[in-house]
C-alpha cells in the first residue's frame, strides 16, 4: 500500500541521508551554485539552484554563489546581477559570493607547479591538430610534437603568453596526462589559452591566459571547502579529469589530508517547444526572434518571471519532475499544470474582454447602473468580493457569437438564451452589420427576474459570457502567447531556425477590461474569467495597461503532459 506520507528523496538526498546516519557532521556539507556570467539564467539552471541550495536548506550546511568567469569575451555585469535577482526571487540567499576570478593567482601557481613536476606543457599546435591527435574513443591519440618540451622552455613560454608577447591562439597549456587514456578528457586537456584583446569585469587587462572550466571547476571547490558538488549529467565523464586535478593538487597541499571535494551529477532539464542552449537564446535575441532575455515567451527566469510565473510553481515543478541518472524530456505542459495550480488559489478573478463585440439590451434601461457582485477567488472567502459596472451597452467576445450556429455551439446566437456571469440571462434578437456586412451590434433582451441570486437565475442555460460595460470599461493591450517552436525538441533539428513558430505572439490592442483593474500593478497576476491566467507587463504605464497570457484556465486535450524517456544513463 502506497505510504502518503513517505518522504520523497533523491540519489543526492539519500547520499546526504547516510552521512547523517554514519554520524558524521552535517555543517560539513557544502555545496556551491557556479553560473557563467554569460547569459540570462533559465529554468535547467533552477533545478540546479533548487539542488545546491536546497540541499542545504533541508539537511544543514551552506551553500555559496560562485560567478564562473573565466571568458572575458562574453561575461557581463548585467548578467551578474540578472543571476543575484533570479535567485533571490526563485527563493533562495547564498551564503558568501565568490568568483573564480578570486582563485586566478592561486590557479597560475598550480599550472606553475604542474608544469615544474612535469605534468604540463605548452603545445604550439592549431586547435584543429590538436583535436585530430586526440584520437577517437576507440582510437589512442598522438602525442604532440611538443609533448616532451623541456620544463624550463615551458616555464618561459608560460610566462610570455601571459605578457602579451604570444599571439592569442597560437599556443595553449595542457595537462600531460595519457594520451591512450579510454576516457577522451585525459587525452592531455587544454587548460590555459591565451584571450589578449578584452578587458576582464574584475582584473582589467592582468592576465593574459585564462583557465578552461575544467583545470578552474574542481580546483575551485577545493579551495572553498566544498564536499558535494553536484553538476548535470554531461558532465559525468569529466569526473576523471575533476579526480586528477583535485589528486594533483593534494601532492601541493598536504595539510588538507582527510577533506577532498566529490562531484555528483544528475539529469539536466530537458523541455518541450523551446531551446535551453545560451547561445541559442543569444541568438534568437541577436535576430530579433524575441525581444530580449526577458521576453515571456523565453525560457530564462527573467522571461517566465515576466509571463507570470511564480516561484512557488517552479519550485513545485523542479519537485515533480525529480533528480535522476538517466535523461528525459519533460513534456511543458507539466510546467503549465504548476502555475495553473498555483494561480487557482491566488489570482483574483476579473472580467476582460480582449476582442470585443457591442451587445445592447434593449429592453434595459438607458441610464440604469447596477453594480454587480463578483468573488475574487471562489476557494478563499477570505479573499472577498469585488463590484462592476453593469449596464444597457456591454462588450462581449466576439467569438461568443454566432449568427448561424451549430445546434453545439452553446454561446450567443440568434434566438436562444446564455447568462451574463453574475448577472442577467439574456435572449439574442438580431443583428446589425455595415454595407460590407461586418458585424457591428448585436441586440438581446434581459429578463430582470433571473438576475444573479434571484429565483429565476437557476433556470437551465447552457451556455455562460463574460462582459464588460462599454462606459465604465477601460482600453487595455492584452498580449497572447504560443510556444516559440512548432516542434517538440528544437534541438534536435540541423536549423532550428526553420521551426520557430510564426504565431508565437499575437497582440490585441482593443481589448476592455473592468476598473477594479486601473490600479493593476507590474507583474500582478490575474485571471481573467473564462480566458486563462494573465499578469501585467512591466511595460505598463498609468494611461496604457498591457497585459501577458501566463496560460490557460485547462490543459488542451492534445497536450496531455507526458514523461518521455529519451535515453537511460545507469
Amino acid at each position: 500500500m502506497h505510504n502518503k506520507n513517505k518522504e520523497n528523496t533523491n540519489f543526492i538526498e539519500s547520499i546526504i541521508k547516510k552521512i547523517v546516519i554514519e554520524g558524521k557532521s552535517i555543517e560539513r556539507i557544502q555545496t556551491r551554485f557556479p553560473p557563467e556570467p554569460n547569459g540570462y539564467l533559465h529554468i535547467g539552471h533552477a533545478k540546479a539552484i533548487c539542488m545546491d541550495f536546497g540541499i542545504v536548506k533541508k539537511y544543514g550546511g551552506i551553500c555559496n554563489l560562485r560567478f564562473d568567469d573565466t571568458n572575458p569575451v562574453k561575461e557581463n555585469i548585467e548578467y551578474i546581477n540578472s543571476i543575484l535577482k533570479d535567485i533571490i526571487w526563485l527563493g533562495f540567499n547564498w551564503g558568501k559570493i565568490y568568483y573564480t576570478s578570486d582563485y586566478f593567482q592561486k590557479l597560475w601557481n598550480f599550472a606553475i607547479q604542474l608544469i615544474q613536476a612535469g605534468k604540463a606543457y605548452v603545445d604550439e599546435q592549431s586547435s584543429k591538430e590538436i583535436a585530430e591527435q586526440k584520437g577517437t574513443p576507440n582510437q589512442s591519440g598522438i602525442n604532440s610534437p611538443y609533448r616532451d618540451r623541456p620544463i624550463i622552455e615551458n616555464l618561459d613560454l608560460f610566462n610570455k603568453m601571459n605578457q602579451g608577447e604570444i599571439t592569442e591562439g597560437t599556443m595553449v597549456l595542457r595537462a600531460k596526462i595519457d594520451m591512450s587514456s579510454p576516457n577522451m578528457h585525459l587525452r592531455d586537456p587544454i587548460i590555459y589559452r591565451i584571450i589578449d584583446h578584452h578587458l576582464h569585469h574584475r582584473t582589467g587587462n592582468k592576465w593574459k591566459v585564462y583557465p578552461m572550466y575544467d583545470f578552474a571547476h574542481g580546483q575551485s571547490d577545493y579551495f572553498e571547502g566544498v564536499t558535494h558538488s553536484i553538476c548535470t549529467l554531461e558532465f559525468a565523464v569529466h569526473r576523471p579529469l575533476y579526480d586528477w586535478f583535485i589528486d594533483q593538487l593534494k601532492i601541493f597541499h598536504p595539510e588538507n589530508k582527510d577533506y577532498r571535494p566529490s562531484q555528483y551529477e544528475f539529469n539536466r532539464l530537458n523541455l518541450t517547444y523551446t531551446v535551453m542552449s545560451k547561445r541559442k537564446l543569444a541568438q534568437l535575441i541577436r535576430d530579433n526572434i524575441v525581444n530580449g532575455w526577458d521576453d515571456p515567451r523565453m525560457p530564462t527566469l527573467a522571461g517566465l518571471r515576466r509571463r507570470g510565473y511564480t516561484p512557488e510553481s517552479i519550485r513545485n515543478f523542479i519537485d515533480k519532475i525529480g533528480y535522476t541518472k538517466f535523461e528525459a524530456l519533460i513534456d511543458i505542459s507539466l510546467l503549465e499544470y504548476s502555475i495553473r495550480e498555483d494561480l487557482n488559489t491566488k489570482a483574483k478573478r476579473v472580467f476582460v474582454v480582449i476582442d470585443p463585440i457591442k451587445l445592447i439590451l434593449i429592453n434595459y434601461p438607458k441610464e440604469k447602473i447596477e453594480m454587480m457582485e463578483i468573488t475574487n477567488n471562489p476557494g478563499n472567502d477570505l479573499e472577498g468580493t469585488h463590484k462592476i459596472a453593469f449596464s444597457r451597452e456591454l462588450y462581449i467576445e466576439k467569438e461568443d457569437f454566432m449568427e448561424n450556429a451549430s445546434k453545439n455551439f452553446y454561446r450567443l446566437t440568434i434566438g436562444k438564451e446564455v447568462r451574463l456571469k453574475n448577472a442577467y440571462i439574456v435572449k439574442c434578437i438580431g443583428v446589425k452589420k455595415n454595407k460590407s456586412g461586418i458585424l457591428k451590434e448585436i441586440y438581446a433582451e434581459y429578463y430582470p427576474q433571473t438576475k444573479s441570486g434571484l429565483k429565476e437565475s437557476n433556470r437551465k442555460i447552457k451556455g455562460t459570457l463574460h462582459w464588460v460595460s462599454i462606459k465604465h470599461s477601460i482600453p487595455a493591450e492584452v498580449r497572447l502567447y504560443d510556444y516559440l517552436f512548432t516542434v517538440k525538441n528544437p534541438s534536435e533539428e540541423k536549423n532550428f531556425y526553420e521551426k520557430i513558430n510564426p504565431n508565437s505572439l499575437t497582440i490585441k490592442t482593443t481589448a476592455r477590461i473592468e476598473k477594479e483593474l486601473e490600479n493593476a500593478s507590474p507583474l500582478e497576476n490575474f485571471q481573467f474569467q473564462r480566458l486563462g491566467y494573465f499578469n501585467v507587463d512591466p511595460d505598463s504605464t498609468k494611461n496604457k495597461l498591457i497585459f501577458n497570457k501566463t496560460v490557460s484556465l485547462k490543459e488542451s486535450k492534445k497536450n496531455k503532459f507526458k514523461f518521455k524517456q529519451i535515453k537511460n544513463n545507469k
